[in-house]
């Protein structure tokens, strides 16, 4: 077989595959074994008439393409392999050659993965952040929890309903005097201040108390969503069941035994201000590896073909339709909860894939500069990690991966992260300065 390439435009080239005649001849055998089995020839049983009977009944057309299609579709990978393109996309076959006794020649014109021109990507001087765990953090993160834990305990009937109280009630919504649908509950409980109800709504139960019934006046949004209340005047005729209030828990040893493993409140803090260290410096290096790979990215020179970029929304579309399902909600029904469109969809996520796409095939160009390689043991360490995540064994995991063919997928999602960690470590991290407001230059001055 001999292959050639040529460069047509941007990042498509057109291959020029030549199959010699031994090989044409070969499978024009095979095209006249199968054909035969399936024509009837007067005279002759299935898969019996001479090869030249045959060919004299259907004519060498049929046999021609027969073998085409046993010749091209693997002439093509090894023409690929040959001369080391990277094709995204399926062929544009033509035949140039298709004769009887003749080699077959064909070209393929296809898409390719584009070349990258790699920028500056060592010694790369980027911000890097850095964050103090004072006092003050951890005392916030303890109120945190502090809510958290908090109790609700029931009001006696005289004491008012304050923001941020829950009120217990029973409510009928009436429009015109009349009741409307799904303008009624019992027992609902309501925090006040939350913003979860009708705007207007919560603010009129501030200062009721358990057993008053009173009447809420409240207008519905102009974009409400059930089309016959929207913009409406409406009364809510409310029963108050209860009110309870949150009961916070002093912050001493007693609440560390509580809320953790720990005895004491002082061993509280420390565990915690090492948490808050270990979350911080995790967040700091994940941006900074992000800065730095934009900024190799940046850098770099390359052209993107459409259908890379097309296919990379595919996968978010999948990817978030997915994540809609778990919530038990289709695509179909976000689209029009949200009254939006596929091409919204497309066009809102369109520069993200855009750049992560990009960011790929630069990490990918930088990993063959430096000859950055994904080892046997890098594989196993990722899919024990995945393993332990999922709560499967390894051996099976690695099994079920390799039915789906994602091996190849997870080695090049290492690679890229290797590429990742490359540029980390040849980065250099610079403190960003700290921009005074102009009241405390004009102080200093």
């Amino acid at each position: 077989m001999k292959a050639s390439v040529e460069k047509i435009e941007n990042n498509r080239v057109t291959l020029e595959v030549e199959v010699e005649n031994e090989v044409v001849a070969a499978a024009m055998t095979k095209a006249y074994t199968k054909l035969a089995k399936q024509v009837n020839i007067p005279g002759f049983r299935k898969g019996k008439a001479p090869r030249k009977v045959l060919e004299n009944y259907i004519g060498t057309g049929p046999l021609l393409e027969e073998a085409v299609e046993n010749v091209v579709p693997n002439a093509y990978i090894e023409a690929v392999e040959e001369t080391n393109i990277e094709p995204i996309d399926q062929p544009d076959i033509e035949m140039v050659q298709l004769e009887e006794g003749k080699p077959i020649i064909f070209k393929a014109s296809v898409d390719v993965k584009p070349e990258v021109t790699l920028g500056e990507y060592k010694g790369l001087e980027v911000a890097k952040e850095e964050k103090e765990i004072t006092a003050e953090d951890v005392d916030k993160y303890l109120g945190t929890l502090r809510e958290r834990y908090a109790k609700l305990v029931v009001l006696d009937k005289d004491q008012p309903a304050e923001e941020n109280d829950t009120v217990v009630i029973n409510f009928e919504g009436f429009l015109d005097g009349e009741p409307f649908e799904g303008g009624k509950a019992e027992e609902h409980p309501l925090v006040l201040g939350s913003d979860s109800f009708i705007p207007g709504f919560e603010e009129q139960l501030i200062g009721v108390k358990a057993g008053e019934e009173k009447e809420v006046n409240v207008t519905f949004p102009e974009d409400y969503q059930a089309e016959d209340l929207a913009g409406k005047d409406v009364v809510f005729k409310v029963q108050v069941k209860e009110i309870k209030r949150k009961e916070l828990a002093p912050i001493d040893d007693e609440f560390a035994k509580d809320v953790s493993e720990f005895e004491t409140l002082e061993e509280l803090k420390e565990d915690t201000k090492n948490k808050l260290e270990e979350t911080a410096d995790e967040q700091i290096n994940r941006a900074f590896r992000a800065q730095v790979t934009d900024s190799a990215v940046d850098a770099a020179k390359i052209g993107i073909p459409e259908k890379l970029i097309t296919r990379r929304l595919e996968v978010m579309m999948d990817n978030f339709s997915q994540r809609l399902q778990q919530q038990g909600m289709s695509m179909e029904q976000y689209m029009e909860y949200t009254q939006s469109s596929m091409e919204d969809f497309k066009q809102q996520y369109r520069l993200e894939a855009e750049k992560s796409v990009k960011s790929d095939l630069v990490l990918e160009a930088i990993a063959n500069a430096e000859d950055i390689k994904v080892t046997e043991e890098d594989m196993d360490a990722e899919i024990e990690k995945m393993a332990k995540m999922y709560n499967q064994d390894v051996k099976s995991l690695k099994a079920i991966m390799a039915a789906q063919d994602s091996l190849d997928s997870l080695k090049y999602g290492i690679m890229l992260d290797k590429a990742a960690e490359f540029l980390v470590d040849n980065a250099v991290p610079v403190v960003p300065i700290e921009t005074k407001a102009p009241e405390e230059s004009a102080k200093e001055e």
